[in-house]
């Protein structure tokens, strides 16, 4: 394994299944994979058909029966997005990192498609579209997190332009790609937001990509990478951090840091960062290339729910994954309070725990801490 390999063996490339957060793209109609009508109980309520919902769905199944379980997602397509990194740096194509969702729903399981609008956890339901009323004896909250390009001045907008991608968006990842062939000479730019995100690599990866593939085609010469990230270091654990800066230093690369992107002028080939160690001061870098990693959050559905934190996210014990407030209410994933990367792999370690939980739950037992 290369050194780079070796930093990120945690991150969410290691998971081998098909476990990604989907498009949340909305529906005017609800369907279900059995092509009936959404019953109005279910003994286990999914909310969300990612990495999280899928792993949890196939387990409560093992439970409780596939007839007792329903997953709530509105998508068509199951997205693989670890893949991306790799269809952003050209050694993989999008349409390999998609599955339909019905091909990745446990069999039997039925599959709502729809999304939640609103909780009620007192009364045990949650609110779908078309003022659908759904109640559960127990929730599992897997609604991961939500991009928020629009936080960027110019985005998403710019992205109409060339010379600037994300490997975060389906639709924008194809445009790194792009943006690396074309790239002649200057400044190829790779940002790091000032808010929690989803695989925390992930944003280096394709810089370290991209310099591999201008080594290879004659070009890293006349490249100036930049990795600018609103972080004051180069990764959170200091031992993957001592690596990477090594990694840094021996492919010249320049990192500035407390650096976060707040304006994207596409059409002049301009990024405007804020400099965060001095509120208000601004810095304007001009790019060959420039890929975002976008500001993220939790679902606008979480935020001021009675199921989650001051911030937004699933209030959920660390050790258990249950709520806190309400017992029968259980988070995984991205969208939850966590303090665990929000990544496939952190979701493949969480689902043996919850699955744990619940089972200790519903045999009116307490969950075990440690």
């Amino acid at each position: 394994m290369s050194a780079v390999g070796a930093v990120f063996s945690c991150s969410c490339l290691r998971s081998g299944v098909w476990l990604l957060k989907p498009g949340m793209q909305k529906m005017s109609s609800l369907h279900t994979a059995a092509r009936c009508a959404v019953r109005d109980y279910y003994e286990v309520l999914v909310l969300g058909g990612g990495a999280g919902g899928i792993a949890m769905s196939a387990r409560m199944k093992r439970r409780v029966g596939a007839e007792n379980v329903a997953v709530v997602e509105p998508s068509k397509t199951h997205y693989y997005q670890p893949l991306w990194t790799l269809v952003g740096g050209g050694a993989k194509q999008l349409a390999a990192s998609a599955r339909p969702m019905e091909s990745v729903m446990p069999s039997g399981v039925e599959w709502i498609r729809s999304q939640v609008t609103a909780f009620n956890p007192d009364k045990n339901y949650v609110w779908l579209e078309n003022d659908i009323r759904v109640s559960y004896k127990y929730l599992i909250i897997a609604l991961g997190i939500s991009l928020h390009y629009e936080k960027i001045k110019g985005l998403p907008e710019g992205f109409n332009h060339p010379k600037i991608g994300s490997n975060y968006s389906v639709q924008t990842v194809e445009k790194t790609w792009r943006a690396l062939q074309d790239f002649k000479e200057g400044n190829a730019i790779f940002t790091f937001p000032n808010t929690p995100v989803k695989c925390a690599g992930a944003p280096q990866k394709i810089m370290y990509l991209a310099d591999a593939y201008l080594r290879k085609t004659g070009k890293r010469s006349k490249a100036n990478i930049m990795f600018n990230t609103s972080l004051g270091v180069i990764f959170a654990v200091k031992k993957y951090a001592d690596a990477l800066l090594e990694i840094i230093k021996d492919k010249d690369i320049v990192v500035n840091y407390k650096r976060n992107l707040i304006e994207v002028r596409a059409d002049k080939q301009e990024a405007v960062f804020e400099n965060l160690d001095k509120p208000g001061e601004t810095e304007v870098y001009q790019y060959e290339m420039l890929h975002v990693t976008p500001p993220m959050g939790p679902p606008a559905v979480l935020i001021n729910s009675p199921v989650s934190d001051a911030s937004g996210w699933v209030d959920v014990d660390k050790e258990t994954l249950q709520h806190k407030k309400y017992p029968n209410i259980f988070g995984i994933g991205d969208c939850t309070n966590l303090p665990t990367s929000k990544t496939a792999a952190a979701v493949a370690a969480q689902s043996g725990v919850l699955d744990k939980t619940i089972s200790l739950v519903m045999k009116n037992k307490l969950p075990v801490k440690k």
